[in-house]
């Protein structure tokens, strides 16, 4: 019996161990799940799901509830309060000595009072409304930061897009090289068997093998870093694999504008508009200063249940109701001499803004200065690298003829090797940094395309 159960359990765990294993498969497909996205889908996930974009948000929404907070300040304030006391008898002292003549009047031992009362204020100095004011132009500021905050996830989602892009491409040019070293390294090999090379050029072309493929090694790690870089800007799931799209068209520029356009564009870009909203605070800021020289009037009322009736005495034990309505003015005087020196803050305020919007604008000058012209030759760049790599192929060609010849060097052809590798390299890469450098020219003048 005992041998019968044994055969049983041996005859189900082969069954248990495969259905393991076909779960662990199918949690490692879901795992390796791959999403490849074009540029264009990047910065849309990118503008959905980025968690700086979605923290820019809220902030818009604190400061709108902001401004609502301000304007219920014009709003009555109203209390309602309720007291139960106990007192004790009335003791008077009527004789001439210290605690002589005792006389003691008998008191209502309880007390109850239920009161209502409201403050609503008529004229405030203006500081109501400019409090408002100053909400509104912080909600204005927070949009442009939001719009901002877009603006450069945007821009760090094109970098970190075309960078993957370039070392995607600088992996095939890898990948390419090394099957044409190892390719040389055979025939290199071959013609030392057959005495023709020495064993110096052997080792020289097993050297550049090893190189290249240390290359490719290294920049398919980084490849990974940038994807992951990347997947946390679009916020996609941690087990979820990405891919850019590389069959994508990426070719968006439109050609170079002349550099007074993007200026004059520049000049109201998401911090130009961000330090005149600042500057129009102080200048309210001001205004809410000088609203301490002015007087403050309210209207006011309160009603309200009183027992026993002490507005007589002896007391009447009598439940009585009391209102009363009016207008209450104040002014502080010490005003007059304490508001000058935060009147001194509020105009240096002023000043330092103004001084700290022209420093802006001349860093935006500068920055749009070097960008435009980076990118003008960049552009011009196009044609240069063209011929290299024309020339970098038939040098290549022409120095692999001789070399099969034994006319030159391994040395010569390792170098010409370098110099087509570079060219190809150079060539992707000067199309892919006019594509960022444009972006970034955008960037400043504050005209990035909305996705």
């Amino acid at each position: 019996m005992f041998l019968k159960t044994t055969n049983s359990t041996n005859d189900c765990f082969p069954k248990i161990l495969l259905l393991f294993l076909l779960v662990l498969a199918f949690n490692g497909i879901k795992a390796q799940e791959v999403h490849s996205v074009s540029l264009k889908e990047a910065l849309k996930l990118a503008k959905e799901n980025n968690k700086k974009i979605l923290r820019s948000q809220l902030e818009v929404t604190l400061s709108e509830q902001n401004i609502k907070e301000r304007k219920e300040l014009r709003l009555p304030d109203v209390q309602l309060s309720g007291m139960y006391s106990r007192i004790t008898n009335i003791t008077e002292f009527k004789g001439n000595g210290f605690l002589n003549g005792k006389e003691v009047t008998k008191a209502i031992p309880e007390l109850y009072e239920v009161n209502s009362a409201f403050k609503m204020p008529i004229y405030a100095g203006n500081k109501i409304n400019n409090a408002i004011k100053i909400a509104n132009q912080e909600s204005e500021i927070a949009k442009i930061k939001t719009e901002k905050v877009e603006n450069d996830v945007e821009l760090e989602v094109v970098a970190n897009y075309l960078a993957i892009y370039k070392m995607m491409e600088l992996q095939k040019i890898f990948e390419e090289n090394i099957k044409e070293e190892k390719s040389r390294l055979r025939e290199v090999q071959s013609l030392r068997k057959h005495g023709a090379v020495t064993k110096n050029e052997v080792i020289r072309a097993e050297l550049q093998l090893s190189d290249r493929e240390l290359n490719a090694l290294t920049n398919s790690k980084n490849i990974k870093i940038a994807l992951h870089d990347l997947k946390t800007l679009i916020q996609l799931p941690e087990n979820e694999e990405i891919a850019i799209d590389t069959a994508a068209n990426l070719d968006e520029m439109n050609g170079l504008d002349p550099y007074d356009f993007y200026l004059n564009k520049a000049l109201n870009n998401e911090e130009m508009r961000i330090a005149s909203q600042e500057l129009n605070i102080s200048k309210t800021e001001l205004k809410l200063v000088k609203g301490n020289y002015l007087p403050t009037v309210h209207f006011f009322g309160n009603y309200g249940f009183y027992y026993p009736n002490y507005k007589f005495f002896p007391p009447n034990p009598y439940l009585y109701t009391l209102g009363q309505v009016g207008v209450e003015a104040a002014f502080d005087l010490s005003s007059l001499y304490k508001n000058k020196t935060k009147m001194d803050q509020a105009n240096t305020k002023i000043k330092w803004q103004e001084m700290q919007s022209e420093i802006l604008k001349d860093e935006i000058q500068d920055r749009l200065f070097k960008e435009h012209t980076q990118y003008q030759e960049i552009l011009e760049k196009f044609v240069v690298v063209d011929k290299a790599l024309d020339l970098a192929d038939e040098n290549y060609r022409i120095v692999k003829l001789k070399y099969m010849n034994q006319l030159v060097l391994i040395t010569e052809m390792v170098d010409a090797d370098n110099a087509l590798l570079q060219a190809k390299y150079n060539k992707v890469a000067t199309r892919l940094d006019a594509i960022l450098k444009h972006y970034e020219l955008l960037r400043t003048a504050g005209m990035l395309p909305q996705s």
